[in-house]
């Protein structure tokens, strides 16, 4: 793909909730590129198969974890072992995520160190950080204790706001500058939330877009049992007038320099 200097290149890796009946689907995972520079935001169940089909892991840049949700990184296992045995000697990836998340990958092997083994892991934190040429701007969340959103852009670009889970749209509203694009969980569809769910709707997303003046809206981390169109509609009945799409595994985008964002 080709483009303007400050374009990002947005592959869906894996758009799935916790479970669903989508044949094909798999857990959170949004891969961004920007030149030689590639950010991976999250790896959630079964979505390893599909990275490795679009870029060589190895040479990511880093993985951002939003939250310690395991339909949000439990693919870090697959992705452990492809660094260790794929290569000799094995090869490490950079690892951002909330603190804690060497300790669950451990514990899912019973093995002190597992994780440590190939993935240099930080602890997430308030703030922005620099990777490769991309600068991402990770904000707390409503969901778990230690939930993000996070905002990355190469340069003065355009925007691509995250929401990983979130329960809070106006957690989001820092994020977002106008014309950028909101990549979003709409969990509940046209919703109503239940009262004990930390999760998205429709109608909170567009009330969220509206009024931040983003430039596109791509909706995921739909539920099971929940309508395509409605959830769609009921985000543009909340006053969002720019475009709408529900996103899948498989799907490409650029966001564009003009705030604007189309398939590849």
């Amino acid at each position: 793909m080709t483009g303007q200097p400050t374009m990002l290149e947005l592959d869906i890796v894996g758009a799935g909730p916790a479970y669903t009946d989508r044949v094909g689907a798999s857990g959170a995972a949004y891969l961004v590129r920007h030149g030689s520079s590639a950010v991976l935001l999250d790896l959630g169940q079964g979505s390893f198969p599909r990275l490795a089909g679009l870029v060589e892991p190895s040479a990511l840049d880093a993985v951002v974890i939003s939250h310690l949700h395991p339909d949000h990184f439990v693919d870090l296992v697959a992705l452990r072992h492809y660094l260790r045995w794929q290569f000799h000697p094995s090869r490490r990836v950079r690892v951002i995520a909330p603190a804690g998340l060497a300790d669950r990958l451990d514990g899912l092997h019973a093995e002190p160190g597992f994780a440590a083994a190939t993935l240099a892991i930080e602890t997430l934190q308030p703030g922005t950080v620099r990777i490769g040429r991309l600068d991402l701007t990770a904000r707390r969340v409503t969901h778990t204790e230690d939930s993000y959103g996070f905002r990355i852009a190469a340069a003065d670009g355009p925007g691509l706001v995250y929401s990983g889970d979130c329960g809070r749209a106006e957690d989001l509203d820092p994020l977002v500058q106008p014309r950028d694009t909101i990549l979003t969980e709409v969990s509940f569809g046209p919703g109503p939330v239940p009262s004990d769910a930390a999760h998205l709707d429709g109608p909170a997303v567009g009330a969220l877009a509206a009024r931040t003046r983003a430039g596109a809206v791509l909706l995921t981390h739909l539920q099971m049992g929940f309508e395509d169109d409605a959830t769609i509609d009921s985000v543009r009945a909340a006053g969002f007038g720019g475009p709408i799409t529900l996103v899948g595994p498989g799907d490409r985008f650029l966001v564009e320099g003009s705030g604007t964002v189309r398939r590849s």
